[in-house]
């Protein structure tokens, strides 16, 4: 129990430095200086010092080990060189010791002082040496004035560790240098220096605004620390962009809501001071239409009380800018209506050179108001009839089975075969005062009331360019209860 205590307690205290060491410092002095230089010198700086550390312990400890060796293996043939030396004799042991320089000689060839010559004489069969590390030994041949000499491999020893030492420090020098330049050319700049590079790159982009290179491309993020960090800051970007658009639709819309509030205001009293007049000119009609004789008279007169009720329908649709009405809806005839709006824009006399082909289905209806249904169409056609060129000019209605929310539904297309509405303007040409025609006919509310009046129905309007030239609104409205079950 008490050694299971004191293990728990060492286990605590390691625990309890390590949290310290992991906690936040404050940089100060020579670590501030440290930390003040950029990460490709402060990373060299540690690598090479742990290369260097690295290399110097594996240096010592090798030749350490190769020097004990080598002493290990010098003290055994050394021992086993002096006694077969001390056993030498002309009849045995010459051949043994030939490989070490073994030589005959009187002791004034080998320059022996008389004090050795005489302990050798008086020692028969001793071997002398001048000094404990000199290289060779003497020994007096038996019955004889003459000597051996033997050269002992001290030098041989000393040359392999010298060649150990220069082998262990050029084989760690290529290491390390081998080891840094992997880590400088290859491993650093790809996991390290490359991250790094992308993310201020594209924090500098995020900065000056440029979105193309603000957001870091997948296929560059590693899966570590350095790729988390990369993946937070597309993630911020994304967010805040998400946020200026955000903020940058809601401000147009506010513009627009308060342009559109002002004309409510104006439209309201434009419909006001209509309505009398309009009343007035009603009337008169019904009176010539009892008192005139005549049926192309009589034809006249009703299509000015159809126009004259049409401009009444308008100034209530005026006033809905400022109120909301409620709306009776039923089955309408499209063949029918796209008819009748063409009759309302025929009025103007580009009408007669303007070829108009209406193929919608025969039968073909949908559920809606009719009257607000035909102020959409009215709409199409009339920007149709505008856009087209005299005396060339094209305009097509047709229909098809489309399917809208998961349900049936119908489409009704109104294409002309005039200049086709510019690019710039194509992405916006439903919002309010979004108009290519800058004249008096041209207000850029058509289109903005055609789709809010198109998105009460729960249906959809789009526009785009026909291939051949020319422009292409395409609206898709439920199909009525007769119509799904055809």
């Amino acid at each position: 129990m008490q050694r299971r205590a004191a293990a728990t307690q060492v286990i605590r205290s390691v625990a309890g430095v390590s949290s310290k060491i992991l906690e936040p410092q404050p940089l100060t002095g020579m670590s501030r200086r440290f930390g003040d230089l950029l990460v490709r010198p402060k990373l060299m700086v540690l690598h090479n010092l742990f290369f260097l550390v690295l290399t110097c312990g594996v240096y010592f400890t090798v030749l350490n080990l190769a020097e004990e060796r080598l002493k290990e293996a010098q003290s055994r043939e050394l021992t086993l060189i002096l006694n077969i030396f001390s056993s030498l004799s002309p009849e045995a042991g010459q051949q043994e010791l030939a490989a070490y320089d073994l030589r005959t000689g009187s002791a004034e060839e080998f320059g022996l002082p008389d004090g050795a010559r005489s302990w050798m004489t008086r020692f028969a069969g001793r071997t002398w040496q001048s000094a404990p590390l000199s290289e060779h030994i003497f020994k007096q041949v038996p019955g004889s004035d003459r000597f051996y000499r033997l050269t002992l491999p001290l030098e041989f020893y000393r040359g392999l560790l010298k060649s150990v030492r220069l082998a262990v420090l050029g084989v760690l020098g290529c290491v390390y240098i081998l080891a840094v330049l992997a880590l400088e050319l290859i491993i650093m700049p790809r996991y390290v220096y490359q991250p790094m590079r992308l993310l201020l790159d594209a924090d500098t982009a995020t900065r000056e605004g440029n979105r193309e290179a603000e957001i870091i491309d997948e296929g560059y993020i590693p899966g570590d620390e350095i790729g988390r960090i990369m993946r937070s800051h597309n993630e911020t970007v994304r967010k805040l962009r998400k946020r200026e658009d955000d903020l940058e639709t809601a401000k147009h819309n506010l513009e627009a809501q308060d342009r559109l509030v002002s004309l409510g205001l104006l439209s309201a009293s434009v419909a006001h001071e209509m309505n009398t007049p309009l009343a007035v000119l009603h009337g008169s009609i019904e009176k010539l239409i009892e008192t005139t004789p005549g049926e192309p008279a009589q034809a006249r007169l009703a299509r000015m009380i159809r126009v004259t009720e049409r401009l009444r329908k308008i100034s209530e649709g005026l006033l809905d800018f400022a109120r909301l009405r409620r709306q009776e809806t039923g089955p309408v005839d499209l063949r029918i209506m796209i008819d009748e709006a063409w009759q309302l824009v025929a009025i103007d006399e580009k009408a007669s050179e303007v070829c108009f082909v209406n193929d919608v289905g025969e039968g073909q209806s949908v559920t809606g108001n009719a009257d607000r249904l035909l102020q959409v169409f009215v709409n199409l056609l009339r920007n149709a009839l505008l856009a087209a060129p005299a005396g060339e000019g094209r305009i097509r209605a047709s229909s098809k089975a489309r399917v809208i929310d998961g349900r049936p539904g119908v489409a009704v297309v109104v294409e002309d075969n005039g200049p086709g509405i510019p690019p710039e303007v194509l992405p916006e040409i439903f919002e309010a005062f979004v108009t290519t025609r800058l004249d008096a006919r041209g207000t850029g509310l058509g289109l903005t009331v055609a789709e809010g009046i198109v998105s009460q129905h729960g249906g959809a309007i789009s526009a785009a360019n026909c291939p051949g030239g020319g422009a292409r609104l395409e609206v898709v409205l439920p199909a009525s209860p007769q119509e799904q079950a055809s």
